[in-house]
């Protein structure tokens, strides 16, 4: 199975998705859809890590908390190694180390190797301590054998990456593996890679080890305008990273503070308002006047408000950077920073309902000029910048 031609990272992921799930290759929890997805023979795949010198020789290991995994942190605990997780969505920390009780039954090491164990045997591992990791184990929903990988779209594993070099846990020679089902081995093009996504150097899938010999570099650190005041608002460890590397000298900067000083400069150079959008020319504007990195949102429900759809598109992770909302109309059209983000916002958008209504999504270039007439324009915050939402 390979991805068509002009995908973008999410038709790869439901395009893996819906494969894994109309040829019954998903397991528990089903379905797969916005999950790093289980598979039949994820056991089978990650017991292929004991051929990896890498992993006989680590002493620490990394593993994400994913259901594919779990026969990685298994194979760690039996293998006497240090296991630790990352703490769920890092609300509370960065890692927890898994410590198996004295004389630890096979079956208590399964439940460590589980979300279970995680809170029952598990301690915090603070930024202080030092942690060497020497080998990280992430889970993809699709990955290319030159070792490009693609996650669910939140972000988390090419964070936790970031924030371990920041922390000095890993280095440029880190190893990184991947468990994945064979379907999920794709072609993708080198275009959808930015610069704070995670490679691997080894995938792992119940009938192959794939060394990629990847020669992209790794993350080099925190990219400080990627994280949105909301997500540092909701992890202490990102907040406790920032002030180190600001007390360092090193640019800080958010995302939300680049934004609000781009505007201050456009308004000294324009006279308008930071908060005001772009002008917009109406009458005989024609679509492909249109900026190409807006999303036309339609069929909105008549008594929708401007509040449901901001939330909703926060939850869906796809919030732009400002929204139009015509509600007389039942319409609403989306600004992104860039192109690539508008189609990303399309596609995630698709069969999204509001209501009791299926709303129609489509860039707004495709809809008449005279849409863009007689708006008015509110902020919209992000729950975080649509390039980690990407990730």
């Amino acid at each position: 199975m390979e991805p068509r031609a002009g995908v973008s990272k999410q038709d790869i992921r439901e395009q893996i998705w819906d494969y894994m799930e109309s040829q019954n290759l998903a397991d528990f929890p089903r379905p797969v859809h916005h999950r790093i997805p289980n598979f039949k023979g994820s056991y089978l795949a990650c017991q292929n890590m004991k051929d990896l010198e890498v992993f006989a020789r680590t002493q620490e290991v990394k593993v994400d908390p994913d259901k594919p995994l779990e026969g990685v942190q298994l194979l760690a605990l039996q293998s006497k190694k240090t296991l630790l997780v990352p703490t769920p969505r890092l609300r509370t920390g960065l890692f927890n180390k898994i410590t198996p009780p004295p004389g630890a039954t096979k079956d208590i090491l399964r439940k460590c190797a589980t979300s279970q164990g995680v809170r029952n045997y598990s301690t915090p591992v603070g930024l202080d301590s030092r942690v060497l990791v020497d080998l990280v184990v992430v889970g993809s929903v699709a990955v290319s054998e030159k070792g490009w990988r693609i996650g669910k779209g939140e972000g988390y594993a090419d964070l936790e990456y970031a924030m371990m070099v920041s922390m000095g846990a890993v280095s440029p020679a880190t190893p990184v593996v991947t468990i994945v089902h064979d379907c999920q081995v794709v072609d993708i093009p080198e275009t959808l890679l930015e610069d704070h996504d995670l490679t691997v150097d080894y995938i792992l899938t119940p009938t192959r080890v794939i060394t990629t010999g990847c020669e992209r570099p790794k993350p080099a650190g925190i990219a400080w305008s990627k994280i949105s005041s909301e997500m540092l608002g909701r992890m202490p460890v990102l907040r406790s990273l920032r002030c180190r590397e600001e007390q360092a000298g090193k640019d800080v900067t958010l995302w939300d503070e680049h934004r609000t000083l781009l505007g201050a400069q456009a308004a000294l150079s324009t006279g308008r308002s930071p908060r005001d959008p772009p002008p917009l020319e109406s009458g005989s504007m024609k679509g492909e006047d249109v900026p190409s990195n807006t999303a036309y949102v339609g069929n909105l429900p008549r008594d929708a408000r401007v509040s449901e759809l901001k939330r909703a598109l926060s939850a869906l992770g796809v919030a732009p950077l400002r929204l139009t909302w015509q509600g007389p109309q039942h319409r609403a059209f989306l600004y992104y920073r860039d192109p690539a983000e508008a189609r990303q916002a399309v596609s995630y958008l698709q069969g999204f309902h509001l209501g009791a209504n299926t709303v129609r999504v489509a860039l707004a270039g495709q809809q008449r000029a005279s849409d863009l007439a007689g708006s008015h324009t509110g902020e919209l915050h992000p729950d975080h910048p649509a390039a980690i939402a990407d990730l």
